[in-house]
């Protein structure tokens, strides 16, 4: 996976990131925590721009979950259900992925949008909730756009970090030493009840977005040992 990854970019540049990034929203095994930190890299060797990558990756990623939206609204949510069911295992998503992420949208109500392009397991299908809701679409593409961004610098700028001298990576020197807090939020699930307000749901969000950094840091650490050899 790594070494098709890597041609891709390589031979379509900044067309690569964004096809890939709108490959992984639809077909998760591509993995975005591989994808844009190579492309940092890249861009620290001086073959990519860093806007141009951000910029890429972003468009690719809103792309990407604008069609699960499309998807959701077309379907409707029995029908996508049986969907998941019947073929999800060729797409590695599971009736557990889409009940998660309904699960972060009935408890966080529009933040789960933005915050959900951050966090494992939950960036793929965050849409669907939204799309099955009938969310504004400007509103939806906006709270996207944002988090899609924020994950996708994020991302890059590790990747960046992977052509500075060192040992291992900045990004996975400080976020491997940050603290994960527990979530005591788990009767929430399912309530219906956006909780924006709540100290626990403020937790859970903490807890959640750490835990997609972490997985990132580890990822961008293994890409990095496979650059060096």
């Amino acid at each position: 996976m790594f070494d098709w990854i890597t041609g891709v970019i390589e031979s379509s540049g900044l067309w690569g990131v964004f096809l890939l990034m709108l490959g992984e929203n639809v077909f998760p095994p591509i993995p975005s925590e591989v994808i844009m930190p190579l492309g940092g890299f890249l861009v620290q060797q001086g073959n990519l721009s860093m806007i141009g990558v951000i910029v890429a990756g972003s468009l690719g990623s809103l792309l990407g979950t604008t069609l699960w939206y499309w998807a959701a609204q077309a379907l409707g949510e029995a029908r996508l259900r049986r969907l998941i069911i019947r073929h999800g295992r060729w797409l590695t998503l599971s009736e557990a992925d889409f009940d998660r992420a309904r699960d972060w949208f009935n408890r966080h109500g529009n933040w789960a949008v933005l915050i959900g392009r951050m966090i494992p397991g939950v960036r793929t299908l965050i849409s669907v909730p939204a799309g099955l809701t009938d969310m504004p679409l400007a509103r939806f593409l906006a709270l996207s756009l944002v988090g899609s961004l924020l994950w996708v610098s994020l991302l890059t700028g590790a990747g960046y970090a992977l052509g500075q001298p060192g040992d291992q990576p900045a990004a996975g020197r400080v976020v491997g030493a940050v603290p994960v807090p527990p979530c005591r939020a788990e009767g929430q699930i399912g309530s219906g009840k956006p909780l924006p307000d709540s100290p626990v749901a403020c937790a859970c969000f903490v807890r959640d977005i750490i835990r997609g950094i972490l997985e990132a840091s580890r990822r961008i650490e293994l890409l990095y040992t496979d650059l060096q050899s």
